[in-house]
């Protein structure tokens, strides 16, 4: 079932390291101000969270659990990449799938 999480926090472009003094290499500022609008419940009531801790995304929703990392080395230096290539590999581990379209943050479960 796809689901509509949330809108993408536009204002989290203006944290990208090029326009603050965000000295992590991974651009978190960015990264919580993207995911930061992920925390919802769903119309089921199902919780969805997702959080950063260091390099590590978790995203969960209900009892499904997964976790990414942001790997600079791997996707290259472009936070925007990294924090999507972290959300990806944390929802295939969770089993659930996500997607970014039209302005939005979908997730199937």
């Amino acid at each position: 079932m796809k689901t509509k999480l949330c809108e993408v926090n536009a204002d989290a472009l203006n944290k990208l390291p090029k326009h603050t003094d965000d000295k992590s290499g991974i651009g978190v500022h960015y990264v919580d101000a993207f995911i930061k609008p992920m925390n919802v419940k769903l119309e089921d009531g199902t919780p969805v969270k997702c959080k950063r801790r260091g390099l590590k995304i978790t995203l969960s929703a209900g009892a499904k659990k997964g976790e990414g990392l942001m790997r600079r080395l791997a996707v290259g230096p472009d936070p925007v990449v990294m924090l999507d290539a972290a959300l990806q590999e944390a929802a295939k581990a969770a089993g659930l799938e996500l997607a970014v379209e039209d302005g939005a943050i979908f997730l199937t479960v």
